[in-house]
């Protein structure tokens, strides 16, 4: 008898996880309060001298404040394929965050990352493109910001080359830069890890070995 009711607590406890881990998988109440900016010196956010929607705000500031309108929507995590291509059910990943900011400055990631493969094929590792999907790799977005963006340094300790709507890539992971600032002058970053996150824009370029890219769109 105690041996059935050991195992059918067992069981009670592994279902219980389950659906506690369903449950955490699908929601997430991450913050969008924005971090302080902590540091003395004042850096000024630079500005493009494109503007390719033509709204009046230059593209630098514009995919910022696209990263930024993005999260306020508390996209929740989970990896999705979409026929839209884009997500729209207020699911996402990280790489929705970088291709949602530049969408709002008028470059839609989509479609150029396809004008991308058709013209240099050999440098992706694609065997059937698909537009719905390609876009929302962070492997590609890579290759492709290599080609089409500014590349810059990835030393995090010179500060003022790190600019709120750059774009900082990692080994499998993306996202954009703040405007702000942790007390070593380092940015801030904008992305969309996991369904774990405690926010939205967070101060993680210190806790990373694994920076392999740092772009500007021209």
């Amino acid at each position: 008898m105690k041996k059935k009711l050991l195992i059918s607590g067992v069981i009670a406890l592994v279902a219980i996880c389950g659906i506690l881990f369903y449950v955490l998988s699908c929601y997430q109440n991450t913050s969008t309060e924005r971090l302080q900016d902590k540091y003395d010196s004042n850096i000024e956010q630079m500005h493009s001298t494109v503007d390719k929607d033509q709204d009046g705000t230059d593209d630098q500031v514009d995919i910022l404040e696209g990263a930024l309108n993005y999260i306020a929507s508390k996209p929740k995590y989970k990896s999705r394929y979409y026929q839209s291509g884009y997500p729209d059910d207020q699911y996402g990943v990280c790489t929705d965050v970088v291709a949602n900011a530049l969408k709002s400055a008028g470059y839609d990631v989509m479609e150029l990352i396809q004008e991308d493969i058709q013209r240099s094929p050999g440098d992706y590792d694609i065997d059937e493109p698909d537009i719905r999907i390609d876009f929302r790799r962070v492997s590609n977005l890579k290759i492709f910001f290599s080609h089409t963006a500014i590349s810059l340094t990835t030393d995090i300790s010179d500060v003022e080359e790190w600019q709120g709507g750059d774009i900082v890539i990692f080994k499998n992971h993306i996202g954009i830069v703040s405007d702000r600032r942790n007390e070593n002058g380092v940015s801030y970053v904008i992305h969309h890890n996991d369904p774990y996150q405690t926010a939205y824009e967070q101060n993680i370029l210190e806790t990373r070995d694994d920076i392999v890219g740092h772009y500007r769109i021209e």
